[in-house]
């Protein structure tokens, strides 16, 4: 590639960045740095009923693969306390890490501008400072069933929640997960993310290039990156799981998330029919890891960081 720009390119490297995207698609020598050894876990999000819970686990133990993570995205504080008890125990009893998302976003607030075509770009955003302290106690009920992972929808927040976490406001072992509903798709916003606001995971936009995730790994050390597999119809409904061995061997250490094509869309409620068909599908991606990377190491259960307590 021609190298234009290179004075500009040369100041990005100064600060930090890579000089552009990175179509060489260097192997990451990165890891997890629970074991040293392991490149992925494969992450399942909206899972958002105990029952779909359940019902993957299940059926994934049926498929002889292992779960490291699951996500609920609908929301906490629109769960009984029996509900997110059982969440709780039933992914303590499995060994699987648990993201539970910070409910009073804009989507359930009276916000008419997320509604329109421009506005909808904020729609899990916060509004105003009073969110931010629902946001805050949501956190911290999340955290009394022994919860440790924290879905986080505003960057802001984000910074809040590790704050909070510093002070003793919530327990030091948190792990902090940034959506993709975020926004964030750059090398610069991931540096901005991981180091000023203290986030412990973070997931991009779901289209980014391989060159482009390449970068991004090239920027934020051995910080997970969490990269979507296949999507609903909601987030695009593209299917990558051909490409799933070359995501795990550039952006190592990285979470596969899989599943989501099993349903319609992000926040939706979801049942133990789904729970099942998103394991089947988390079974082809492991499968393709498996026939095309077979030497890449899979995180054990029980160790993945957000483990119920």
């Amino acid at each position: 590639m021609i190298q234009i720009m290179k004075e500009t390119r040369e100041f990005l490297k100064k600060i930090g960045l890579p000089e552009g995207d990175l179509y060489t698609l260097p192997t990451s020598k990165e890891r997890f740095d629970v074991d040293g050894v392991s490149q992925y876990g494969l992450e399942v999000p909206t899972i958002n009923s105990a029952e779909a819970v359940k019902a993957l686990l299940d059926e994934a133990e049926r498929l002889k693969i292992t779960i490291n993570k699951v996500d609920e995205t609908y929301g906490a504080f629109r769960h009984t306390r029996e509900e997110l008890s059982e969440y709780a125990k039933i992914c303590k009893d499995r060994g699987v890490a648990l993201n539970i998302s910070i409910g009073p976003r804009a989507a359930y607030d009276t916000s008419a501008t997320r509604l329109s075509d421009q506005g909808v770009v904020i729609a899990y955003r916060l509004r105003g400072t009073e969110q931010v302290a629902r946001a805050l106690e949501d956190a911290k009920r999340i955290c009394e069933f022994g919860i440790r992972g924290l879905l986080v929808y505003d960057e802001g927040m984000m910074w809040v929640l590790s704050e909070a976490r510093k002070a003793g406001v919530l327990p030091k072992e948190v792990v902090l997960k940034n959506s993709a509903h975020n926004g964030q798709g750059n090398p610069a916003s991931f540096k901005v993310i991981k180091e000023f606001l203290g986030a412990d995971s973070i997931n991009p936009v779901r289209d980014l290039e391989l060159a482009m995730i390449a970068a991004l790994r090239a920027t934020i050390g051995n910080t997970p990156l969490d990269l979507h597999t296949d999507n609903p119809p909601g987030s695009g409904g593209f299917i990558r799981v051909y490409e799933a061995p070359e995501m795990v061997r550039i952006a190592s250490p990285v979470f596969l998330k899989t599943g989501n094509s099993a349903v319609s869309g992000h926040g939706q409620l979801t049942s133990k029919n789904d729970g099942i068909n998103m394991a089947r599908q988390s079974s082809i991606v492991y499968e393709m890891v498996q026939r095309y990377y077979p030497e890449a190491k899979q995180l054990p259960p029980g160790v993945c960081k957000g483990q119920v307590v």
